[in-house]
């Protein structure tokens, strides 16, 4: 973090400097808004095909076929989950949370669209319902789903505590996509991802700028709901901190299981309005070298 005390003066105009006005790096005029009204109108009457437990402290894998509805919702009590996504054929097309943070902002609602990485960069969810959308940001500066946040793990508990803690959220997601795939721990870590915190409470200090967590505002009943633009391969780890009003990765937090909810359109609109899956970013990927 920055230091109170710097090192070094500040020039004459530091005053001056400080106060350039910020530009926005990734203006999103241009960037094709999802089309939720389509949405809304597939989601009407949809129905229920699939509802699977996510146990506390433990992680779970699902598909979600393209056109389709998911929703990660809050059972019993105040709980968080760290969510990976990823295109259902091809691992290595994943959710990447540092860019769409880059598009939406920390914290993301209805209308904002879940990334994939390079060289893809597509969609490859949509948030279509927020029932903690009233939440916007409290007088901490802390809002609700965040893409800051890495996911819990063990190398850091390791290197703060060092124990040797295995239901970490990293681990839970290792744990859940090897039983899926038949992959070892070994093949399968580098592909579990960086996540969306669904329902956390974060924000960042303002003397020292810290990543913060508080107590999720989340209860039963809450969801969060995604289309799927995709084929979707996700799982979702109920995470060991719980609410995350308290302690960071341990058994002594109260935790709840969480439910993921399929849900299957029984409308013809998406056929109606032509729509497609996101082609895959049209980049040349010649990176300046040529063919």
């Amino acid at each position: 973090m920055k230091s109170r005390t710097p090192d070094f003066p500040a020039p004459p105009d530091a005053e001056k400097r400080k106060a350039i006005p910020p530009v926005i790096c990734y203006p999103v005029d241009q960037l094709q808004v999802a089309p939720l009204e389509l949405y809304f109108r597939a989601r009407k009457n949809f129905e229920l095909v699939e509802s699977l437990e996510v146990p506390p402290r433990e992680a779970r894998t699902f598909d979600i076929p393209a056109g389709h509805f998911f929703r990660i919702v809050c059972v019993d009590g105040p709980q968080v989950g760290d969510l990976n996504l990823w295109q259902a054929e091809n691992l290595k097309e994943r959710f990447y949370s540092g860019k769409t943070r880059a598009l939406h902002g920390t914290h993301l609602s209805t209308g904002d669209r879940l990334w994939s990485g390079f060289p893809y960069l597509r969609p490859l969810a949509t948030i279509t319902a927020d029932t903690l959308d009233w939440y916007g940001f409290d007088e901490f500066g802390a809002g609700v789903h965040d893409v800051i946040g890495t996911r819990c793990d063990p190398y850091t508990s390791f290197l703060l505590n060092q124990t040797q803690y295995h239901h970490c959220c990293h681990s839970n997601l290792i744990r859940s996509l090897a039983q899926k795939t038949g992959l070892s721990k070994a093949e399968i870590e580098a592909d579990v991802h960086d996540v969306l915190n669904v329902f956390m409470c974060t924000g960042f200090l303002q003397d020292t700028y810290q990543y913060f967590m508080k107590a999720s505002p989340v209860r039963p009943g809450d969801y969060l709901e995604f289309f799927a633009e995709v084929n979707l391969l996700g799982a979702l780890s109920a995470c060991p901190e719980g609410d995350c009003g308290s302690e960071h990765s341990s058994d002594s937090s109260t935790c709840y299981p969480l439910r993921v909810e399929h849900y299957r359109p029984t409308n013809d609109e998406l056929t109606k309005a032509g729509w497609r899956s996101p082609s895959i970013n049209g980049y040349d990927r010649t990176h300046g070298m040529g063919n």
